[in-house]
């Protein structure tokens, strides 16, 4: 775990922050969304994940509609919310919600903690929270480097692949299918600029739903990274995380300067 953290929220989104060990006005920040899967926390993502060794600011932010932004009712909620329409009411607004307030988030984390304003910028994101990281690039996120951990690249791909796992077929419709379209980072690549891009895939994640979407992401724009991490399912999680983590600080490390 992080040693030493910084909560508080920065334009209504809740953060868990570790500073650099050098300079903290000119070090790179590098912003992390978590999965809503394990780790599905911004403490929890810092514990599997926490950049280790890399001298600048970590700051995990939480995702709409879990952790401190549960609504009321809980878990219990979220979950009567996936059976009732998971495309709308949480596949879709969770990314779309964080990538739409990721702009004024990064504004008051950089107030907050005296950050330059040409400070590197990367982003770091796990399935959904990867989704809201493709999404944030496509609408200008400034980032230099980019890790997307298990990403959800296409969400209808998600989603079914998903719905095959519980025996469940999402009943997709006209409005449905534009909203993942959005979503569609595949047709979208060319919308994501010049990001260096690593994409951190489990060997044991799911074919159609992860492995596919990703490669032909990684087919589309050329100069993306794709590395499959052998043993590991969805989740960056132990044993699997120490990997996933240094792979991420290697690509951060040699992209943000």
């Amino acid at each position: 775990m992080i040693e030493t953290t910084i909560r508080g929220t920065a334009a209504g989104v809740p953060f868990l922050a570790a500073p650099p060990d050098g300079d903290r006005a000119a070090a790179p920040v590098v912003l992390t969304w978590h999965l809503l899967s394990a780790p599905n926390t911004p403490e929890s993502f810092a514990a599997a994940i926490p950049l280790a060794g890399l001298d600048a600011w970590r700051i995990h932010l939480g995702l709409p509609i879990s952790g401190e932004r549960l609504p009321a009712g809980g878990a219990e909620e979220v979950m009567r919310l996936g059976y009732a329409d998971a495309v709308r009411n949480l596949q879709y607004p969770i990314p779309r919600q964080a990538a739409s307030e990721f702009p004024a988030a990064l504004a008051a984390l950089r107030t907050r903690f005296g950050i330059a304003d040409d400070a590197p910028l990367g982003l770091v994101g796990g399935s959904a929270g990867a989704a809201a990281l493709l999404l944030a690039l496509a609408e200008g996120a400034p980032a230099a480097a980019a890790v997307a951990i298990s990403p959800v690249v296409r969400l209808k791909d998600a989603t079914d692949a998903t719905g095959r796992t519980f025996g469940i077929a999402y009943p997709w419709d006209a409005e449905t299918l534009a909203l993942v379209a959005e979503l569609d980072f595949v047709a979208r690549a060319g919308e994501l600029g010049d990001v260096a891009l690593r994409i951190v895939l489990g060997a044991e994640d799911d074919a159609a739903g992860f492995h596919e979407p990703a490669r032909a992401l990684a087919a589309a724009r050329p100069g993306t990274d794709l590395v499959v991490v052998e043993g590991m399912g969805h989740e960056p999680v132990p044993p699997h995380a120490a990997r996933v983590d240094a792979l991420a600080v290697e690509w951060l490390r040699a992209h943000l300067r």
